[in-house]
């Protein structure tokens, strides 16, 4: 009986082997799809953020940090534009007001140039 329970566990470890074993390829294959999107993924982040840079420089694949700057520059780039953006609108701003004043001022002058004729 001892020799059964013995047999029949290590059929068990035998299986439990085999299923370790078919998840660890699996797990393996998933982890080669992953490698592969990434790579895709940095690839077609550089051409959109530098589209005349190509993907690949003297065969080197793009890193993970060559994507990062530049997403970061990108971003700092576009936060420059706001606040650029925002200075002109200020300044169209206090144009126009000075604009209306300058026209306010003009109707005054027309009207006491009328009256004094």
């Amino acid at each position: 009986q001892a020799e059964e329970e013995l047999e029949a566990a290590r059929a068990r470890q035998a299986l439990q082997l085999q299923e370790m074993g078919r998840r660890e390829r699996l797990l393996r294959a998933d982890l080669g799809r992953a490698k592969e999107q990434l790579e895709s993924l940095k690839t077609r982040v550089m051409r959109v953020c530098s589209p005349a840079a190509p993907a690949e420089v003297a065969g080197k694949a793009v890193t993970e940090q060559q994507v990062i700057e530049k997403v970061r520059q990108i971003s700092e780039e576009r936060q420059q534009s706001h606040e650029r953006e925002r200075c002109l609108q200020e300044e169209l701003s206090s144009r126009l007001l000075r604009e209306k004043e300058v026209s306010a001022n003009v109707e005054v002058l027309q009207k006491s140039l009328c009256e004094l004729q």
